[in-house]
Protein backbone atom coordinates (compact mmCIF):
# COMPACT_ATOMS: atom_id res chain seq x y z
CA UNK A 1 0.00 0.00 0.00
CA UNK A 2 2.90 2.40 0.61
CA UNK A 3 4.15 2.50 -2.98
CA UNK A 4 0.76 3.45 -4.56
CA UNK A 5 0.24 6.18 -1.94
CA UNK A 6 3.72 7.64 -2.57
CA UNK A 7 3.17 7.55 -6.34
CA UNK A 8 -0.22 9.26 -5.95
CA UNK A 9 1.23 12.05 -3.78
CA UNK A 10 4.15 12.56 -6.18
CA UNK A 11 1.86 12.64 -9.24
CA UNK A 12 -0.59 15.02 -7.55
CA UNK A 13 2.21 17.39 -6.51
CA UNK A 14 3.78 17.36 -9.98
CA UNK A 15 0.45 18.11 -11.69
CA UNK A 16 -0.23 20.94 -9.24
CA UNK A 17 3.20 22.56 -9.75
CA UNK A 18 3.05 22.29 -13.54
CA UNK A 19 -0.52 23.59 -13.57
CA UNK A 20 0.45 26.60 -11.51
CA UNK A 21 3.50 27.57 -13.57
CA UNK A 22 1.69 26.91 -16.88
CA UNK A 23 -1.72 28.50 -16.23
CA UNK A 24 -2.20 30.26 -12.89
CA UNK A 25 1.04 32.26 -12.60
CA UNK A 26 0.82 35.95 -13.66
CA UNK A 27 4.16 36.79 -15.19
CA UNK A 28 5.76 40.19 -14.96
CA UNK A 29 6.80 39.79 -18.61
CA UNK A 30 3.22 39.87 -19.91
CA UNK A 31 2.28 42.67 -17.54
CA UNK A 32 5.16 44.89 -18.71
CA UNK A 33 4.65 44.35 -22.42
CA UNK A 34 1.14 45.80 -22.23
CA UNK A 35 -2.08 45.10 -23.99
CA UNK A 36 -0.68 45.10 -27.52
CA UNK A 37 1.76 42.25 -26.93
CA UNK A 38 -0.71 40.36 -24.78
CA UNK A 39 -3.33 40.44 -27.52
CA UNK A 40 -0.87 39.03 -30.06
CA UNK A 41 0.08 36.05 -27.92
CA UNK A 42 -2.28 33.10 -27.48
CA UNK A 43 -4.05 33.65 -24.19
CA UNK A 44 -3.60 30.99 -21.54
CA UNK A 45 -6.71 29.39 -20.08
CA UNK A 46 -8.01 31.44 -17.18
CA UNK A 47 -8.49 29.78 -13.83
CA UNK A 48 -11.58 30.92 -12.01
CA UNK A 49 -11.57 31.64 -8.33
CA UNK A 50 -13.86 28.74 -7.58
CA UNK A 51 -11.75 25.97 -9.00
CA UNK A 52 -9.81 23.60 -6.79
CA UNK A 53 -6.55 24.47 -8.50
CA UNK A 54 -6.86 28.15 -7.62
CA UNK A 55 -7.77 27.25 -4.05
CA UNK A 56 -4.78 24.94 -3.84
CA UNK A 57 -2.46 27.62 -5.20
CA UNK A 58 -3.83 30.15 -2.72
CA UNK A 59 -3.23 27.77 0.19
CA UNK A 60 0.35 27.12 -0.90
CA UNK A 61 1.01 30.86 -1.27
CA UNK A 62 -0.42 31.49 2.19
CA UNK A 63 1.88 28.87 3.66
CA UNK A 64 4.83 30.28 1.74
CA UNK A 65 4.21 33.74 3.18
CA UNK A 66 4.54 32.33 6.70
CA UNK A 67 7.84 30.56 6.00
CA UNK A 68 10.82 32.42 7.52
CA UNK A 69 13.59 32.79 4.95
CA UNK A 70 16.77 34.83 4.96
CA UNK A 71 17.27 37.59 2.36
CA UNK A 72 20.26 35.72 0.88
CA UNK A 73 18.18 32.54 0.37
CA UNK A 74 15.29 34.58 -1.05
CA UNK A 75 17.59 36.31 -3.54
CA UNK A 76 19.10 32.98 -4.59
CA UNK A 77 15.67 31.42 -5.05
CA UNK A 78 14.50 34.47 -7.02
CA UNK A 79 17.59 34.27 -9.23
CA UNK A 80 16.99 30.57 -9.91
CA UNK A 81 13.34 31.19 -10.71
CA UNK A 82 14.31 33.99 -13.08
CA UNK A 83 16.76 31.63 -14.79
CA UNK A 84 13.94 29.10 -15.17
CA UNK A 85 11.70 31.73 -16.77
CA UNK A 86 9.36 32.44 -13.82
CA UNK A 87 9.42 36.17 -13.04
CA UNK A 88 6.30 36.58 -10.95
CA UNK A 89 6.69 38.42 -7.64
CA UNK A 90 4.90 35.57 -5.85
CA UNK A 91 6.86 32.76 -7.46
CA UNK A 92 9.34 32.70 -4.55
CA UNK A 93 6.44 32.48 -2.10
CA UNK A 94 4.88 29.63 -4.05
CA UNK A 95 8.24 27.88 -4.30
CA UNK A 96 8.81 27.99 -0.54
CA UNK A 97 5.23 26.97 0.18
CA UNK A 98 5.53 24.01 -2.17
CA UNK A 99 8.61 22.77 -0.34
CA UNK A 100 6.83 22.91 3.01
CA UNK A 101 3.64 21.30 1.70
CA UNK A 102 5.52 18.43 0.07
CA UNK A 103 7.62 17.86 3.19
CA UNK A 104 4.53 17.71 5.40
CA UNK A 105 2.61 15.54 2.91
CA UNK A 106 5.41 12.99 2.60
CA UNK A 107 5.85 13.00 6.38
CA UNK A 108 2.16 12.11 6.77
CA UNK A 109 2.56 9.40 4.13
CA UNK A 110 5.61 8.07 5.96
CA UNK A 111 3.70 7.97 9.26
CA UNK A 112 0.79 6.12 7.65
CA UNK A 113 3.04 3.70 5.75
CA UNK A 114 5.23 3.07 8.79
CA UNK A 115 2.69 0.60 10.14
CA UNK A 116 3.13 -1.65 7.10
CA UNK A 117 6.93 -1.90 7.37
CA UNK A 118 8.33 -4.66 9.56
CA UNK A 119 11.99 -3.62 9.52
CA UNK A 120 12.51 -1.26 12.53
CA UNK A 121 15.46 0.53 10.92
CA UNK A 122 13.49 1.21 7.75
CA UNK A 123 10.50 2.36 9.80
CA UNK A 124 12.58 5.06 11.45
CA UNK A 125 14.47 5.91 8.28
CA UNK A 126 11.33 6.59 6.28
CA UNK A 127 10.23 9.24 8.78
CA UNK A 128 13.37 11.22 7.98
CA UNK A 129 13.71 10.39 4.28
CA UNK A 130 10.12 11.32 3.40
CA UNK A 131 10.18 14.99 4.56
CA UNK A 132 13.76 15.37 3.32
CA UNK A 133 12.79 14.20 -0.16
CA UNK A 134 9.67 16.36 -0.19
CA UNK A 135 11.56 19.47 0.88
CA UNK A 136 14.29 19.16 -1.75
CA UNK A 137 12.17 17.80 -4.63
CA UNK A 138 11.13 21.30 -5.87
CA UNK A 139 14.80 22.30 -5.93
CA UNK A 140 15.64 19.31 -8.12
CA UNK A 141 12.75 20.09 -10.47
CA UNK A 142 13.81 23.75 -10.62
CA UNK A 143 17.39 22.77 -11.47
CA UNK A 144 16.16 20.59 -14.32
CA UNK A 145 13.99 23.45 -15.61
CA UNK A 146 16.97 25.83 -15.53
CA UNK A 147 19.17 23.37 -17.43
CA UNK A 148 16.45 22.75 -20.04
CA UNK A 149 15.83 26.48 -20.55
CA UNK A 150 19.53 27.27 -20.91
CA UNK A 151 19.83 24.50 -23.47
CA UNK A 152 16.92 25.94 -25.45
CA UNK A 153 18.54 29.38 -25.35
CA UNK A 154 21.86 27.94 -26.49
CA UNK A 155 20.24 26.17 -29.44
CA UNK A 156 18.36 29.34 -30.41
CA UNK A 157 21.41 31.62 -30.43
CA UNK A 158 22.68 30.89 -34.01
CA UNK A 159 19.26 31.63 -35.53
CA UNK A 160 18.97 34.72 -33.36
CA UNK A 161 22.35 36.00 -34.50
CA UNK A 162 21.58 35.39 -38.18
CA UNK A 163 18.31 37.29 -37.92
CA UNK A 164 19.99 40.10 -36.03
CA UNK A 165 22.69 40.38 -38.71
CA UNK A 166 20.02 40.60 -41.41
CA UNK A 167 18.23 43.36 -39.50
CA UNK A 168 21.40 45.37 -38.95
CA UNK A 169 22.54 45.01 -42.56
CA UNK A 170 19.12 46.29 -43.61
CA UNK A 171 19.91 49.57 -41.87
CA UNK A 172 18.54 49.11 -38.34
CA UNK A 173 20.48 49.98 -35.22
CA UNK A 174 21.32 47.46 -32.54
CA UNK A 175 18.39 48.49 -30.32
CA UNK A 176 15.86 48.21 -33.15
CA UNK A 177 17.40 44.91 -34.28
CA UNK A 178 17.00 43.43 -30.79
CA UNK A 179 13.36 44.55 -30.67
CA UNK A 180 12.57 43.13 -34.12
CA UNK A 181 14.31 39.82 -33.39
CA UNK A 182 12.37 39.44 -30.14
CA UNK A 183 9.11 39.87 -32.06
CA UNK A 184 10.05 37.53 -34.90
CA UNK A 185 11.22 34.70 -32.63
CA UNK A 186 8.21 34.79 -30.35
CA UNK A 187 6.78 31.53 -31.70
CA UNK A 188 9.88 29.55 -32.69
CA UNK A 189 12.22 30.42 -29.79
CA UNK A 190 10.09 31.73 -26.96
CA UNK A 191 12.79 31.81 -24.28
CA UNK A 192 15.31 33.95 -26.15
CA UNK A 193 12.44 36.14 -27.36
CA UNK A 194 11.39 36.86 -23.76
CA UNK A 195 14.96 37.70 -22.75
CA UNK A 196 15.45 40.09 -25.69
CA UNK A 197 12.08 41.69 -25.01
CA UNK A 198 13.19 42.38 -21.45
CA UNK A 199 16.36 43.98 -22.80
CA UNK A 200 14.22 46.25 -24.99
CA UNK A 201 12.00 47.17 -22.05
CA UNK A 202 14.97 48.00 -19.86
CA UNK A 203 16.47 50.25 -22.52
CA UNK A 204 13.12 51.99 -23.02
CA UNK A 205 12.92 52.49 -19.26
CA UNK A 206 16.18 54.44 -19.33
CA UNK A 207 18.93 51.92 -18.70
CA UNK A 208 22.07 52.04 -20.74
CA UNK A 209 22.53 49.43 -23.43
CA UNK A 210 25.60 47.96 -21.75
CA UNK A 211 23.78 47.55 -18.46
CA UNK A 212 20.74 45.97 -20.13
CA UNK A 213 22.93 43.47 -21.98
CA UNK A 214 24.80 42.58 -18.79
CA UNK A 215 21.47 42.00 -17.05
CA UNK A 216 20.55 39.68 -19.93
CA UNK A 217 23.67 37.58 -19.34
CA UNK A 218 23.09 37.51 -15.57
CA UNK A 219 19.44 36.48 -15.88
CA UNK A 220 19.96 33.62 -18.32
CA UNK A 221 23.25 32.34 -16.89
CA UNK A 222 24.17 30.66 -20.19
CA UNK A 223 27.89 30.68 -21.02
CA UNK A 224 27.37 31.14 -24.77
CA UNK A 225 25.01 34.03 -24.14
CA UNK A 226 27.61 35.66 -21.89
CA UNK A 227 30.14 35.41 -24.70
CA UNK A 228 27.65 36.93 -27.12
CA UNK A 229 26.96 39.82 -24.75
CA UNK A 230 30.69 40.42 -24.29
CA UNK A 231 31.13 40.45 -28.08
CA UNK A 232 28.31 42.96 -28.58
CA UNK A 233 29.59 45.25 -25.81
CA UNK A 234 33.16 45.23 -27.13
CA UNK A 235 32.06 45.83 -30.73
CA UNK A 236 29.86 48.73 -29.64
CA UNK A 237 32.56 50.20 -27.37
CA UNK A 238 35.41 50.10 -29.87
CA UNK A 239 33.33 51.18 -32.87
CA UNK A 240 33.77 48.03 -34.95
CA UNK A 241 31.04 46.53 -37.11
CA UNK A 242 28.53 44.84 -34.84
CA UNK A 243 26.99 42.89 -37.74
CA UNK A 244 30.35 41.45 -38.75
CA UNK A 245 31.12 40.52 -35.14
CA UNK A 246 27.76 38.80 -34.80
CA UNK A 247 28.24 36.89 -38.06
CA UNK A 248 31.66 35.68 -36.92
CA UNK A 249 30.27 34.67 -33.54
CA UNK A 250 27.39 32.81 -35.21
CA UNK A 251 29.81 30.82 -37.37
CA UNK A 252 31.89 30.07 -34.28
CA UNK A 253 28.85 28.77 -32.41
CA UNK A 254 27.80 26.53 -35.29
CA UNK A 255 31.31 25.07 -35.52
CA UNK A 256 31.31 24.56 -31.77
CA UNK A 257 27.94 22.78 -31.90
CA UNK A 258 29.18 20.52 -34.71
CA UNK A 259 32.31 19.69 -32.72
CA UNK A 260 30.21 18.87 -29.66
CA UNK A 261 28.07 16.53 -31.79
CA UNK A 262 31.20 14.84 -33.14
CA UNK A 263 32.54 14.49 -29.61
CA UNK A 264 29.33 12.87 -28.42
CA UNK A 265 29.36 10.51 -31.41
CA UNK A 266 32.94 9.51 -30.60
CA UNK A 267 31.93 8.66 -27.02
CA UNK A 268 29.14 6.33 -28.12
CA UNK A 269 31.50 3.42 -28.67
CA UNK A 270 32.91 3.65 -25.16
CA UNK A 271 29.48 4.06 -23.58
CA UNK A 272 28.19 0.96 -25.39
CA UNK A 273 30.84 -1.28 -23.82
CA UNK A 274 28.97 -1.81 -20.56
CA UNK A 275 25.50 -2.51 -22.09
CA UNK A 276 27.07 -4.91 -24.56
CA UNK A 277 29.09 -6.66 -21.86
CA UNK A 278 26.26 -7.05 -19.35
CA UNK A 279 23.22 -7.54 -21.61
CA UNK A 280 24.14 -8.55 -25.16
CA UNK A 281 27.25 -10.69 -24.58
CA UNK A 282 25.56 -13.15 -22.12
CA UNK A 283 22.73 -13.72 -24.60
CA UNK A 284 25.18 -14.29 -27.45
CA UNK A 285 27.19 -16.73 -25.33
CA UNK A 286 24.03 -18.58 -24.34
CA UNK A 287 23.00 -18.94 -28.00
CA UNK A 288 26.45 -19.74 -29.38
CA UNK A 289 27.97 -21.88 -26.63
CA UNK A 290 24.80 -23.19 -25.02
CA UNK A 291 24.31 -26.32 -27.20
CA UNK A 292 27.99 -27.27 -26.85
CA UNK A 293 27.90 -26.89 -23.09
CA UNK A 294 24.73 -28.98 -22.86
CA UNK A 295 26.23 -31.69 -25.05
CA UNK A 296 29.41 -31.72 -22.96
CA UNK A 297 27.41 -32.06 -19.75
CA UNK A 298 25.28 -34.77 -21.30
CA UNK A 299 28.25 -36.94 -22.37
CA UNK A 300 31.03 -35.91 -19.99
CA UNK A 301 29.28 -36.51 -16.68
CA UNK A 302 28.26 -40.12 -17.50
CA UNK A 303 31.86 -40.84 -18.65
CA UNK A 304 33.27 -39.46 -15.39
CA UNK A 305 30.75 -41.43 -13.39
CA UNK A 306 31.57 -44.71 -15.23
CA UNK A 307 35.32 -44.06 -14.86
CA UNK A 308 34.90 -43.57 -11.13
CA UNK A 309 33.08 -46.85 -10.79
Amino acid sequence: MLIPVLLFVLLFSTISIVGYFAYAKPTRFNMQLGAMLTSEQPSAPRVTAGTGQKWFVRVIQTIGEKVPISPADANQARRDLFAAGHRSERSVIFYNGTRIVLAVALFVVAVVGRAYIENPILRNLILVAGPFFGFFLPSLILDRMIIARRERIRFALPDTLDLMVVCMEAGLGLDQAIANVSRELRLTHKDISEELSLVTLEMRAGKRRVEALKNLADRAGEADLRKLVATMIQADRFGTSVAESLRTHSDFMRVKRRQEAEERAAKVGVKLVFPIFFFILPAMLAVAAGPGILAMIKHLFPMLKSAGQ
